[in-house]
């Protein structure tokens, strides 16, 4: 093999990667090789919602790293048993199926409806984002993202996003389940309507169709509540977690109702990295960490979103300001170059699709962190409009 070639990455090009190369991180700041320092307001994709290097998860990976770090899920292992304690103890589900991502979550939810329910028939929604192999792939109601993949996995029907008219006709499919994002982050950062929800359960409830709730990315805290289905009313006969369920070491989950959750016996599924010792004891800290935040995510994500709406009654650029918690997302005509000047001024955000800027800090964001980026994000908007409005 040659070890000439100069011209081109060994990495695959999957990504349209920034200029700037990530070299530490410590609480809500990125730094790169060049030395300058950012203000992350991206947490790795919601996913250090503890910051960068959080001193409780580092200890308790250390502590684990002496012990045990890899061992057969056919054996028992006690971290992997305490986090599953915690998590079914903080929410409402009874037992927890762990793996590496919130894409093997998915996947793992779609087995088990399709096992419980004896059909194949998920109702899913448009702009939704659920993974990127091919069941989750198919699942994820964006043909852009299909796009090249030949066939997707028969059995998804996909219907508008808090369309009530359309309501009816998943009474009529009575699909084994539907599966939705609460906010959908990919999708441009929108909420699901609070009466369109209610409606939703309740066909669901009175058909014995399953909910399957999507909190990948709203989950751990990132809403303002450790769950964003609690702020709807409604339990969820199955969840998947990831993102911020590690604080950045590698763990997915899916969570189910034990009548639900029964379907799977010994063989039914499995993961040889799911639910490893090191993962396990990033998730436990974590957890119990994200808990003891939730009133600052909540608090800091009022102020964020309040004092964005303020600002975009003085810009004709914003569009519309949404999101909950400290998942926030302001639409504007191309996202790309506020992005891009935010970057210049060492703050770094998302896009959400084409036209959304996409804002996730840590749970345990400062107000002054925050202030910080407000007074930086208004001056982006000074310069790119050039003028107040009227």
């Amino acid at each position: 093999m040659s070890l000439t070639k100069t011209s081109q990455t060994s990495i695959m090009q999957t990504y349209n990667r920034l200029p700037i190369t990530a070299v530490k991180g410590e609480g809500s700041f990125l730094y790169s090789e060049d030395g300058t320092k950012y203000l992350d307001f991206t947490s790795g994709i919601a996913t250090c919602n503890l910051g960068h290097q959080p001193e409780a998860i580092k200890k308790d990976v250390t502590d684990q790293l002496d012990l045990l770090w890899h061992c057969s899920n056919l054996y028992h292992i006690p971290k992997q048993k305490e986090l599953a304690d915690l998590l079914t103890a903080e929410s409402c589900f009874d037992q927890v199926f762990f793996c590496n991502s919130g894409t093997e979550a998915n996947e793992a939810a779609i087995k088990l409806v399709r096992k419980w329910s004896g059909k194949e028939t998920i109702a899913t929604f448009t702009k939704s984002f659920h993974g990127r192999t091919l069941g989750s792939l198919s699942a994820t109601a964006q043909p852009s993202l299909q796009d090249g993949f030949g066939s997707m996995l028969p059995g998804f029907e996909y219907f508008p996003y808090n369309d009530f008219d359309r309501l009816s006709e998943i009474e009529e499919l009575k699909p084994a389940a539907v599966m939705l994002e609460l906010v959908q982050g990919e999708g441009g950062v929108r909420p699901a309507d609070q009466e369109w929800i209610s409606e939703l359960v309740s066909i669901c409830k009175s058909n014995n169709i399953l909910i399957v709730v999507d909190e990948v990315q709203t989950g751990m805290g990132r809403t303002g509540t450790l769950f964003a289905h609690e702020q709807y009313g409604f339990d969820p006969d199955i969840m998947t977690l990831a993102k911020g369920l590690g604080s950045g070491f590698p763990i997915g989950a899916m969570l189910a109702k034990e009548s639900v959750a029964s379907t799977f016996g010994p063989g039914t599924h499995g993961s040889t990295f799911g639910g490893n010792p090191l993962a396990s004891a990033a998730a436990t800290a974590t957890v119990k960490e994200v808990v003891s935040l939730l009133n600052n995510a909540k608090e800091m994500g009022d102020m964020l979103i309040n004092e964005i709406k303020s600002l975009s009654e003085q810009h004709n650029s914003i569009n519309e300001v949404r999101g909950l918690g400290l998942l926030l997302g302001i639409e504007v005509a191309d996202a790309a170059p506020f992005v891009s000047k935010l970057r210049e001024k060492d703050v770094l955000v998302l896009s959400a699709g084409p036209n959304v800027i996409r804002i996730l800090p840590p749970l345990n964001v400062s107000k002054k962190e925050v202030e910080q980026f407000l007074e930086k994000l208004t001056d982006v908007f000074k310069s790119a409009e050039g003028k107040d409005k009227a």
